[in-house]
């Protein structure tokens, strides 16, 4: 293979990688320029790799169909689970789909290289506004979500009695159904920790920052948090 040819299949590549990682950079996401414009790259090279180095009576797209798994691998480390929520699948997406504009531009299939980065960058710039846009249209129409939230004060002995009271009414009762109310002594001497907890049929995470809030102001209270079973708490100390 001439070294013309070589850089001019690799440069595509690049060059397409490069433009599908401008749209990830531009949105601050974890795989972006340099990541985007390697995987395009190094797809190139091994397509190129198969189809010119190996025996030309074997299995040349052997090498090919690794480069689909061996990029999930790397798509498997940009996503997160945060609570509930799952980030980085978009991204990891992107990865797969960029090695495969990769590989076209290393067969030298410049026209549906050029359409593939074209389709993700569009893909990307244009449907995520969208589907935010729908979420929030159907977000009152989806099923409600249950949820058990706990709150935790910790207050000085002098206003115990008093932030009983003020934590079993934090949250609206209407929503809300108290469980019950914990003491834990062993804070230091000046201090006790006092949780409750609530469950509601309906996820409402607003109520529950309003409440820290508010308890958050009450004399004698060193800090307040919230948390939902099985997921991280939020802290609002003072």
């Amino acid at each position: 293979m001439l070294a013309v040819d070589l850089l001019t299949r690799v440069g595509l590549a690049t060059v397409l990688g490069v433009a599908i990682g401008f749209e990830r950079q531009w949105r601050s996401r974890m795989a972006g320029l340099q990541t985007m414009a390697l995987v395009s790259m190094g797809s190139a090279l091994f397509l190129i790799l198969s189809a010119y180095s190996f025996d030309q009576t074997g299995d040349r797209l052997r090498v090919a169909a690794q480069i689909v798994s061996g990029v999930g691998f790397l798509g498997a480390g940009v996503i997160m689970k945060q609570g509930l929520s799952v980030t980085g699948l978009n991204t990891a997406a992107t990865l797969w789909a960029t090695a495969a504009v990769g590989a076209l531009a290393g067969a030298w299939m410049w026209r549906e290289a050029l359409a593939g980065a074209a389709i993700v960058v569009a893909g990307n710039w244009f449907l995520q506004p969208l589907g935010a846009r729908m979420d929030r249209a159907q977000s009152t129409r989806r099923d409600a979500t249950p949820a058990d939230y706990v709150l935790e004060v910790v207050c000085q002995h002098a206003v115990e009695d008093e932030l009983r009271v003020s934590l079993s009414e934090a949250l609206p009762p209407q929503a809300f159904q108290l469980r019950g109310i914990g003491l834990n002594r062993a804070q230091g001497p000046d201090s006790v920790r006092l949780h409750a907890e609530f469950a509601t049929a309906v996820r409402d995470d607003d109520s529950a920052i309003g409440a820290v809030r508010a308890l958050s102001g009450r004399p004698g209270v060193t800090s307040v948090r919230w948390s939902i079973a099985h997921e991280g708490a939020a802290d609002w100390s003072r």
